[in-house]
């Protein structure tokens, strides 16, 4: 499978996480990209703008050191930036209090007082210095329109009886939601992402497409023809 940069996110010899990260760095994007998650789901944001968000966190890390700025602060501007980029604008006022309940469950919103503008300052701030570090670069293609038809052709091609006692359609996207808790978002092309997203479900219950060992291709280069899985 063609990486889109193999070098786009990080370097040197420590030990380092699946996207390239040092260990301990990919622990901490793991569990910021989760808040992004949860966080964007109980804003109401869809699948789109969840994925943006988390595509703009990484792209941001790519260029920037983790430890120079606050990853949590980074990951509510995301969110802010993403819902303008995908067209579902939030408030400020209720990625802060949002984010407030997710760190301190059972809390009340946050008062009008100065804490809560210095925070609403600091997110528009931070907005605009990703921005420059993006260099205003923060549209994403993402794999989900992909997915969507590669599973639609799949069940018309499988029996029925294999696509109904298998849940390979939930579980495709649960996997592709996993996967922006990572880079590959940024490392390799939608369409690549998502045929493998669909290998790795297809593998997961055993299922084997129709008529594949006596075709003169492997059934996912029909979808993308230049994509290849080891």
């Amino acid at each position: 499978m063609e990486a889109i940069s193999q070098d786009s996110c990080g370097g040197g010899d420590e030990a380092r996480g699946a996207e390239g990260w040092p260990a301990p760095e990919a622990r901490v994007h793991f569990r910021v990209t989760r808040f992004i998650m949860e966080a964007g789901v109980k804003l109401g944001m869809q699948s789109i703008p969840i994925a943006t968000a988390c595509a703009i966190y990484h792209k941001f890390f790519c260029e920037i050191n983790l430890n120079a700025y606050d990853p949590y602060l980074v990951a509510m501007s995301s969110l802010y930036l993403a819902g303008k980029v995908e067209e579902q604008h939030l408030r400020t006022r209720d990625i802060i209090n949002v984010s407030n309940r997710y760190f301190h469950p059972g809390s009340e919103p946050l008062e009008l007082d100065s804490r809560f503008w210095v925070i609403r300052d600091s997110i528009v701030q931070c907005e605009l210095l990703v921005l420059r570090v993006l260099r205003f670069q923060v549209s994403f293609q993402h794999p989900h329109k992909y997915l969507l038809h590669y599973l639609i052709s799949l069940k018309n091609w499988l029996n029925r009886y294999s696509w109904q006692r298998t849940p390979i359609s939930i579980t495709a996207w649960a996997l592709l939601r996993d996967s922006y808790h990572g880079g590959l978002c940024l490392r390799f092309r939608a369409q690549h992402i998502a045929v493998a997203v669909l290998h790795l479900a297809l593998q997961v219950y055993g299922v084997e497409v129709p008529a594949e060992a006596e075709a003169e291709k492997p059934w996912w280069q029909i979808y993308t023809m230049d994509t290849e899985i080891p």
